[in-house]
């Protein structure tokens, strides 16, 4: 069963990190938003936090925008 999460992408960050505040993930990534590069890292974050695949992990909805609609297989 996909399961289906909330997120709300920061760029330009310290370091990269994952954090559940209960009513979406916050993920913190230190690559710049330009040619996919922050969408590229967010996938692999997820990945290794879900302990799934990079395939497993899909961006649904948000695709330029800080704020993203992630589906995890």
């Amino acid at each position: 069963m996909p399961k289906i999460i909330d997120v709300k992408v920061i760029t330009r960050a310290r370091r990269n990190e994952v954090v559940n505040d209960n009513r979406r993930y916050k993920i913190r990534v230190t690559a710049v938003p330009t040619d996919g590069k922050a969408n590229q890292m967010v996938l692999k974050l997820l990945s290794d936090y879900f302990q799934r695949p990079v395939s497993a992990v899909t961006i649904i909805s948000g695709d330029k925008s800080s704020v993203k609609r992630i589906r995890i297989d």
